[in-house]
């Protein structure tokens, strides 16, 4: 019985004890090696905005000094701090609100062909509205509040992930789900077990490029009709023409979206894939 069908039936395959310890003494430096790169990458980037910044000796570009004692400020006064806050919650509702409602979709498009045809031309249309059609439409709608701002993000998140999911549902493996039919296991197990893990890099394809997708949205939709957030602090910021206060609270954003990526994302993949290693 192989490797991934053991998997699939709830069995731990069998291997030598000595395989996992090899397995992490192999791997641990490589992840140091990567992390230090990436470290490596974002020094090399505030050095050379520093260089670019004495150059110019401009306040259309401040150098990085100043953008981090604008960040400090900020963060001891809690205004950022709670426009970070508004944000990341918006976002989150959004993301899960698209993945739940995405992931439904994608999968019964995948499974029943009429059903794919008959809501693919749908899907075409919502991959090609632009953003800020749907922005506009959904404050006309429901007002300028934050059920149309999240909806308006939810609109347009759901279509890319019902095409991700969608070629997940059509490559899943038919032998294997009749091999859960041949164990007589629950539909539960059957799904959690055997569906799941085959899905599973389809959905991580959906939720890094949705989280991608998302940030960006958000910031539009709070810069064209909420009062608060990081989106609506930009807006405030640019016509002041504030480039400190843009450039310091862009970065924040930009620390956290590293944040999210490194610290929740890459190890939830990496482990929801160990058994396929």
């Amino acid at each position: 019985m192989t490797v991934k069908v053991q998997h699939a039936l709830g069995m731990a395959p069998q291997q030598d004890n000595a395989t996992p310890l090899k397995r992490q003494g192999a791997t641990s430096p490589v992840g140091r090696r990567d992390a230090l790169t990436r470290l490596a990458s974002l020094l090399v980037f505030v050095l050379v905005w520093h260089i670019a910044a004495s150059i110019a000796q401009t306040s259309t570009l401040p150098a990085p000094l100043a953008v981090f004692e604008r960040i400090a400020a900020e963060t001891a006064s809690l205004v950022l701090p709670e426009h970070l806050y508004i944000t990341l919650s918006r976002v989150v509702v959004s993301f899960t609100v698209a993945m739940l409602i995405g992931t439904l979709i994608g999968i019964a498009m995948g499974h029943w062909r009429r059903l794919d045809l008959f809501l693919d031309g749908w899907l075409v249309l919502g991959l090609n509205i632009p953003a800020l059609v749907t922005i506009i439409l959904c404050y006309v709608w429901f007002g300028l509040n934050d059920t149309a701002a999240i909806i308006a993000v939810a609109i347009n998140k759901i279509p890319t992930v019902v095409v991700t999911v969608r070629e997940g549902a059509r490559a899943i493996d038919p032998r294997l789900m009749q091999v859960g039919a041949a164990y007589r296991l629950p539909p539960w197990r059957t799904f959690c077990h055997i569906y799941l893990p085959q899905l599973q890099p389809y959905l991580m394809a959906a939720a890094r490029s949705g989280l991608s997708l998302i940030w960006k949205i958000v910031l539009v939709v709070e810069l064209l009709g909420r009062s608060n957030g990081i989106g609506f602090q930009l807006n405030v910021f640019f016509q002041f023409f504030d480039i400190t206060g843009i450039l310091a609270y862009t970065l924040v954003f930009a620390a956290i979206v590293l944040l999210v990526e490194g610290l929740m994302l890459r190890p939830l993949e990496r482990r929801v894939t160990r058994w396929r290693g």
